[in-house]
């Protein structure tokens, strides 16, 4: 009875080797993510004010200019909406940084948590609404600034692999 689950078990090892040997084969072929970076002047816990809205070059053919533009639009407004009230906040708790032991700092670490979590929600919509349909992926991701040792957010695009449909005739 044990020697059956073994068998059960090594097929399932070398079904996922496979799996995973396919899906990297997919990756390697990939063109590498744009990367969409922010270019405003106000940065709070590495999320800058407003992203790029210029339109990516290595994106001409995937999808149309103005869908580009609208979707970095929704993100700008998102984050116009929601930093200056951080700013506003962490001004105060570095004001009062001294007297409270820091702990006036937490609110905007909490503020600054719930903004990424709008973005993060507002791409994966516009994920559902168009991006996957075309074979790409918006995500938000923490990288190295090139200029200095900081990090920043950046909008990622990625381009997820054309899975064929099996249909059995």
């Amino acid at each position: 009875m044990m020697e059956d689950f073994d068998e059960i078990y090594e097929e399932e090892e070398e079904e996922e080797d496979e799996d995973r040997a396919a899906e990297e084969q997919l990756l390697k072929y990939a063109p590498d993510p744009v990367v969409v970076r922010g270019s405003g002047h106000v940065t709070v816990f590495g999320l800058s004010n407003k992203f790029e809205s210029e339109f990516p070059s290595a994106l001409t053919g995937k999808v149309a200019p103005e869908e580009f533009k609208a979707s970095t639009n929704r993100v700008n407004s998102c984050l116009r909406k929601t930093l200056p009230v951080n700013v506003r906040w962490l001004l105060c708790g570095c004001l009062c940084c001294c007297c409270t032991l820091g702990f006036s700092l937490w609110p905007v670490i909490c503020l600054s948590k719930r903004t990424r979590r709008s973005l993060e929600k507002l791409l994966e919509w516009e994920n559902t609404r168009l991006y996957h349909k075309l074979c790409l992926h918006w995500r938000l991701s923490k990288r190295k600034c090139e200029t200095n040792n900081m990090m920043e957010y950046v909008i990622l695009i990625e381009f997820l692999p054309k899975i064929p449909i099996f249909r059995p005739d």
